[in-house]
């Protein structure tokens, strides 16, 4: 054989055999544990490549080295499958482990609680505020058409979608309560359902307490007395921006609205917030009890009474205790 030929020969093993040794080295440190010795969050932006992505991963400080980070993505065929959102990578992860997790897209799931009882602005104000969502609310719905409850989300979800959640959720829960709705039934349709709904959210915390609150509005309604609810005055008078940071005063109960239970009779033209979901059921199921009134206790709950003449000493009872705890 001629010198030159095994010359090539061996210069072509001594290549593949740093090729191979290469490829193992590149293999042991992809399957080695990761710098991070705590879970950390990553985001990749849709649109980014492997020589982006790398470079994130290396500044959050989940990846020691990006080049190799690329070579191996390559090298196995996963450069072309990872995905864009907001990654948990585990404590000490490998090159190995991230790229699964960037393949398979399980990303973070973030929560938004929107607690009973909020007037529309005061929910797109939280959707506005939580961290990961884009876009903008152009759709503003009206109040009450918002099922407040705890919804999940992923990074970069757009919040009009979200919203149309929260409408459809509270729109299957009215269409379905309305259908169960008992024989002779005083209100006639799901708005006013939604809307009276709403004012017992409303008026009580205590979950206990809304069958019965329900029962007084519902025993009004049916001896054509008002309802005289205080927290219609406070949407007449805010306009159903929130609350309204003071105590209401004789005055506020004169206040010129529609909403104001107070002056008109029936049910206001439409709900005062976003009831949840035991609101509205108490509205279909009401505590079966003769109880027109009722006023605070002084222990965060309300007493219930049939008549006047009872009612008028329980509001001296009140008042009596405000006293004492002044």
């Amino acid at each position: 054989m001629p010198r030159a030929l095994k010359v090539l020969l061996v210069l072509v093993l001594i290549g593949i055999m740093a090729v191979v040794a290469a490829f193992f080295n590149l293999k042991s440190k992809a399957e080695q544990a990761g710098p991070h010795p705590v879970n950390t969050r990553v985001l990749i932006h849709a649109g980014s490549g492997l020589k982006s992505i790398a470079a994130v991963l290396q500044a959050q400080g989940v990846i020691s080295n990006a080049t190799q980070f690329g070579l191996w993505a390559r090298l196995t065929g996963q450069h072309t499958k990872l995905q864009a959102g907001e990654f948990e990578i585990p404590a000490g992860a490998s090159i190995n482990d991230i790229l699964t997790v960037l393949e398979h897209g399980e990303t973070v799931v973030h929560k938004l609680t929107l607690a009973e009882g909020l007037t529309v602005t005061e929910m797109l104000i939280m959707i506005q505020d939580a961290k990961g969502l884009t876009g903008s609310v152009t759709n503003i719905p009206d109040d009450g058409m918002m099922l407040p409850e705890t919804y999940h989300y992923s990074w970069g979800d757009d919040r009009e979608v979200l919203v149309s959640r929260m409408v459809n959720a509270m729109s299957d829960l009215i269409v379905a309560q309305w259908q169960m709705r008992p024989k002779n039934f005083i209100l006639e349709t799901p708005e006013q359902l939604l809307t009276l709904a709403s004012i017992v959210e409303k008026e009580t915390g205590i979950a206990s307490e809304r069958p019965q609150v329900a029962a007084v509005f519902l025993n009004r309604l049916k001896k054509g007395m008002r309802l005289q609810s205080d927290p219609t005055v406070v949407f007449a008078i805010t306009n159903g921006s929130g609350a309204l940071g003071r105590a209401l005063t004789r005055q506020d109960l004169k206040t010129q609205s529609d909403y104001n239970t107070y002056r008109v009779k029936g049910l206001p033209p439409g709900p005062i917030a976003n009831p949840g979901r035991d609101s509205i059921l108490a509205v279909m199921n009401p505590a079966d009890i003769k109880a027109l009134y009722f006023v605070a206790d002084g222990t965060g709950g309300h007493v219930f009474a049939k008549t006047l003449k009872q009612h008028n000493r329980n509001v001296r009872n009140w008042r009596r205790f405000k006293r004492n705890q002044k």
